[in-house]
């Protein structure tokens, strides 16, 4: 059983881009393909696809860029939720990286959290 799989999810991305792959493929779910839609549009992947495999079990594979992502770090845990208005989204990186938001809207980046002036959980963030 798994505790935190966002957590996982990160972690298999992270290595994969540490060990110079440009492809990674990994147990799928709503929040997952959420976090890599944001992630696409914010430039750090270059797509990702949805797979349904052997009983119905969904997978994501996940296209790499190189050299697109410096650092991911999960912030919100399974025994500590973060959450945040709009107005302390913290910056990162100078501005340079994003937060990634679980809002009521759905999975949201910083920035677009920020515009729409909507806040919720911070699930990661990416630099």
């Amino acid at each position: 059983m798994m505790t935190d799989p966002i957590a996982d999810f990160l972690t298999r991305v992270r290595n994969a881009i540490s060990s110079g792959q440009t492809k990674v493929v990994i147990p799928g779910s709503r929040v997952k393909a959420g976090i890599c839609k944001v992630l696409k549009d914010e430039g750090y992947i270059k797509s990702f696809k949805i797979l349904v495999k052997e009983s119905n079990k969904i997978f994501i594979s996940v296209q790499l860029k190189e050299n697109a992502v410096a650092g991911i770090a999960r912030v919100s845990k399974p025994g500590l939720r973060i959450y945040k208005s709009y107005r302390e989204i913290p910056r990162i990186s100078s501005g340079l990286g994003i937060s990634i938001l679980s809002t009521s809207s759905g999975i949201v980046s910083s920035r677009e959290a920020k515009f729409k002036k909507i806040g919720g959980e911070i699930l990661c963030n990416i630099w």
